[in-house]
Formats: structure tokens, C-alpha cells, sequence
């Protein structure tokens, strides 16, 4: 399970097999997750894995993918774009907050930095598909409001990654530090205050 990635063949049997390896790499990280656990925990041949999955890179990618691409979804599903720029923020750092702090999303980014020295185009996927992902969602909602004259933005990416970070102001750190958690509500209020004082049209 060290080649060149390949493209994944789906199946009958490829949600089961992302279960499995969904618990197996949260249990053990990447490098030490096996091709017999991953088999036995999904219930399937190694035939079958591989079947699937040539490279396990791939098999920790897809996992990685789908949570994000799943939480980046429910997020543009939840907000109502008629509401003020201001709320629909708040409702997007809360969710950004929830996944940043859930036991998941802490697993796979330490999962992520600890394999990035050995595999560093696996640490650029989850990038791609994690982060920047994030940025693009908050991106097409700062366009919205741009256009409704609510904020005014000379560099949209720019102000979507800014946003990112105010929502993990001192909370990211003291996850990764294992310090005593933040009020991730100041966190949130502050983030979209401080924002809307920078861009806000009516400021």
C-alpha cells in the first residue's frame, strides 16, 4: 500500500470500508494503522481493501475529504442568505468552531502534521481539501454581501482566511497544547466584531 496513488474504485462494499479505516487511523494515526486492522475492523478481504484502495494514502485522503467536504456542506445548507452578513458569519464560525474542537477534527490534524515530514503531499491534501476548503465557503458568502453592499473587500481570499483565523483566536492553541478551553462564545462574538469593524459598510 505504498504506490503512487491511483484512482479509487467504488463499490459495494466502499462505505464499509471507509468505516473501518475511519476508526483504525483515529486509533493508531497513519503510519502505524495496518492493511489486517483496517481489513478486520471494516469486515472485508484485504483483496477487497486493496481493491479499493491500492494506496493508503488515498484511504486516509478520502476519509479526510469526505468529513470536511460533509461539514463544509452543512454549513452553506444552514445559512439563509436574506439574513444579515453579520449572522450568517456567526452561524458559519460556530460550525467552523464545532468541527475545529471535536474529537475528529483534532485527530485528523494531528494526524496530518505528524505524517507531514515523511508524506508531505498528504499534508497538502488535507490542506486542500480541509483549511482551504473552509476559506472557499466563507469566500462565497463574503461575495454575497459584497454584492449586497454589506461589507466592502478589496481581496476576498484574504479577508476569508482572516475570518478563519479570528475564529481560532486562542482556541487552536490551546487544543493543540492540551490547555484549559476558551469561551468559544467570546471567541466567536469577537471574531465576527472585529471583522465587521474592518469591512462592515456601516461601521
Amino acid at each position: 500500500m505504498t504506490a503512487k496513488p491511483q484512482l479509487i474504485v467504488k463499490g459495494r462494499k466502499f462505505e464499509q470500508v471507509l468505516d473501518g479505516a475511519r476508526t483504525v487511523f483515529l486509533r493508531d494515526g497513519f503510519e502505524r494503522a495496518s492493511v489486517d486492522d483496517i481489513a478486520r475492523e471494516a469486515g472485508v478481504s484485504k483483496a477487497t481493501l486493496y481493491a479499493y484502495f491500492p494506496d493508503k494514502r488515498l484511504l486516509f485522503m478520502e476519509i479526510a475529504k469526505t468529513e470536511c467536504r460533509k461539514q463544509a456542506d452543512e454549513a452553506v445548507a444552514l445559512v439563509d442568505f436574506t439574513r444579515p452578513i453579520e449572522q450568517i458569519l456567526h452561524t458559519a464560525a460556530e460550525m467552523l468552531i464545532a468541527f475545529l474542537t471535536s474529537d475528529f477534527g483534532q485527530r485528523i490534524y494531528r494526524i496530518a502534521v505528524a505524517e507531514s515530514e515523511a508524506f508531505p503531499a498528504l499534508a497538502y491534501e488535507f490542506y486542500e481539501f480541509g483549511p482551504k476548503l473552509v476559506q472557499a465557503r466563507i469566500a462565497e458568502f463574503l461575495r454575497r454581501a459584497v454584492a449586497k453592499g454589506e461589507v466592502k473587500i478589496g481581496d476576498i481570499e484574504l479577508a476569508a482566511t482572516q475570518f478563519v483565523v479570528l475564529c481560532k483566536a486562542d482556541l487552536h492553541d490551546r487544543l493543540i497544547f492540551g490547555a484549559p478551553p476558551r469561551d468559544t462564545a467570546k471567541v466567536i462574538d469577537g471574531a465576527v466584531e472585529m471583522f465587521m469593524a474592518r469591512y462592515g459598510t456601516t461601521r
